[in-house]
């Protein structure tokens, strides 16, 4: 079995243990492809995105190459393969948002934070994400910052937000 990492890793990231991977691979049995999806997600619940080493011990665990989960990591949305920012802003992009201007919201926060929708900042203090649709299409414009929910903003709000959340929380 091939399990150099596809992903600009090496064979050595297979010695970093990882406790609670170890844990999560417990709970599924070996060489069973089928458990590669459901893996994936108990992984980036509990580290917050996967690594290459937790791709690496996937790989092992469920008996494909490396290239494989990267694949399969990197082809679904919900998956993160950059540890995400202290705080996590998520765009509404969904067409309530849309046609409220939440392109112009998501500019105004790309701006502020010098990073890209999918980024996080430097000092991974933040990330910045698009989201189909929160579900709060009444107070369109909307995003959420750290799970909390903010609404018919403007590009005016992202600075206040910011602030907000670098003073100790979001607040709405």
């Amino acid at each position: 079995m091939n399990t150099g990492c596809q992903c600009g890793g090496s064979d050595q990231l297979t010695t970093i243990k990882l406790p609670e991977l170890q844990e999560i691979l417990t709970r599924y049995h070996a060489n069973k492809r089928e458990y590669l999806i459901p893996i994936l997600q108990e992984t980036q619940g509990a580290y917050g995105y996967l690594s290459k080493p937790a791709m690496v011990q996937i790989a092992q665990h469920v008996g494909v190459p490396v290239s494989k989960v990267y694949g399969v990591a990197t082809f679904y949305n919900q998956f993160k393969l950059t540890a995400p920012g202290k705080h996590i802003i998520s765009i509404c992009r969904g067409t309530a948002c849309h046609v409220r201007g939440s392109d112009q919201i998501l500019r105004a926060f790309e701006s502020e934070l010098s990073i890209k929708a999918g980024q996080t900042t430097k000092d991974q203090e933040f990330s910045l994400d698009i989201v189909a649709c929160i579900g709060s299409c009444s107070i369109a414009p909307v995003i959420t910052a750290d799970g909390e929910f903010h609404g018919r903003l403007t590009t005016k709000d992202v600075v206040r937000i910011l602030t907000d959340i670098r003073n100790g929380g979001a607040k709405k």
